[in-house]
């Protein structure tokens, strides 16, 4: 005897992901956007002095960027020491600010309020924090190499130049991972060509 149909999805094939929810409306994202950023903004500086902030400061920061100018340049002699890159020839702070935690906030609340699965957006958390700690790194290298070629160049480079670049790489990474997630765009269809 068969069975009577009933209305709705009866099976769901595997690794079946339900689409996305509808976008909320824009003043509605914007005002979410802007009181995420401000909680977590806030949140952050209540940390300061405290443990967490020399973790993601000192460890998460400045021992890496010193060990990687130290592969660079062995010469340098760039030693981490707090929140201090220092060398013969001059070093930099890396102050509260410099860790990168702003532009992981924005990629959050932009997580938070663009319609995807928990899934897409779990994977966005790893790979965004990820590809931020990255690209923070890359700059306060830069940032050390300048400080001890040219300090004008390097209060350019600090002030304006590389904030404004890390937020449009990130921007644009950002871009590419919503695309990749929808199934749309130049990254969903390589991976489609690759799993065929």
């Amino acid at each position: 005897m068969q069975k009577p149909q009933r209305p709705g999805i009866d099976y769901l094939p595997d690794n079946f992901e339900p689409p996305p929810q509808k976008p909320w409306p824009l003043w509605l994202q914007l005002v979410l956007f802007a009181l995420l950023f401000i909680a977590m903004q806030g949140a952050w500086s209540l940390a300061q002095g405290t443990m967490l902030e020399h973790v993601t400061v000192g460890d998460w920061t400045v021992m890496p960027a010193a060990f990687w100018m130290h592969l660079i340049t062995p010469g340098a002699e760039a030693v981490a020491q707090g929140y201090s890159i220092t060398a013969p020839g001059g070093g930099i702070n890396v102050m509260n600010g410099c860790e990168g935690f702003e532009v992981i906030f924005l990629w959050i609340d932009a997580l938070v309020i663009t319609p995807m699965s928990w899934r897409w957006r779990g994977r966005g958390l790893v790979l965004g924090v990820g590809l931020i700690w990255v690209l923070n790194q890359v700059r306060i290298l830069i940032l050390f190499y300048a400080y001890r070629a040219d300090k004008e160049w390097f209060t350019q480079l600090h002030g304006t130049i590389a904030p404004l670049v890390l937020i449009v790489l990130v921007t644009a990474a950002f871009a590419l991972f919503v695309a990749w997630s929808s199934g749309s765009g130049f990254i969903a269809q390589a991976g489609a060509v690759e799993t065929s």
